[in-house]
């Protein structure tokens, strides 16, 4: 089943009146359970590539479809409602709220959705638990260190059963070891719960673990390759 696809995908940007070619022309399927990476250098459009997919962003031309829909065309409201159904997100800056304990960090997108307040704190504690970060339930951001920050973050994002989880140089501001056990997590959550995700790096651990490598170079996929193992 594919999770995401998109067909002739392009994003031009201006930069004091002239045309920036972010992506040109992009095609791809990634169905679901896969453990890709887009990895090229910078500037290469990586980021740009994962939010069209997570619709953070709209194309300038061609689709993208999520689960066979066509979100291209989505309104604003429907993008919102997306992303919060959908899409987990894993950001390099955590992105957590900063007077909110990690517990209520990870109920957030339960609590935008209406979930009832003991069952969002049931389902937070539960997956805080599975990636053993229970006993920092109570703690805030600025208490925890950037590992237990992201650990916090990947709960918040796999909490809702999202259909795809995109991770935006998630080891970028972690040292080799913390990020290698953020890996590890990851690699679990993909193995035992079939979570597709998708991340953008040019962390080599991260491109390493790759199931599936996709490397970008001025907009344009270069290679595209299933990792054997």
């Amino acid at each position: 089943m594919e999770i995401i696809k998109t067909i002739d995908l392009e994003k031009t940007y201006r930069d004091n009146a002239m045309p920036v070619h972010a992506l040109k022309g992009i095609s791809l399927a990634i169905k679901k359970g896969e453990y890709t990476v887009i990895a090229g250098p910078s500037g290469s459009g990586k980021t740009t590539l994962l939010n069209l997919i997570g619709a953070l962003d709209k194309p300038t031309k061609g689709k993208v479809f999520l689960e066979g829909e066509d979100i291209s065309r989505f309104s604003r409201n429907q993008l919102g409602e997306l992303r919060l159904n959908k899409i987990g997100f894993v950001f390099q800056a955590f992105n957590l709220v900063p007077v909110l304990s990690s517990l209520e960090n990870v109920e957030f997108t339960m609590m935008l959705k209406g979930i009832p307040e003991r069952e969002r704190k049931e389902r937070a504690l539960a997956i805080m638990q599975e990636l053993s970060i229970d006993m920092l339930a109570d703690k805030r951001p600025n208490e925890m260190s950037g590992g237990q920050q992201q650990r916090v973050a990947v709960a918040r994002a796999i909490v809702n059963n999202p259909s795809i989880v995109l991770a935006d140089e998630p080891t970028a501001n972690l040292d080799t070891a913390t990020g290698s056990d953020l890996l590890d997590l990851m690699e679990q959550m993909n193995r035992e719960r079939n979570i597709t995700f998708v991340f953008s790096s040019h962390d080599q651990q991260v491109i390493k673990r790759a199931k599936r490598l996709l490397t970008l170079k001025d907009g344009k996929i270069v290679e595209d390759k299933m990792i054997e193992g």
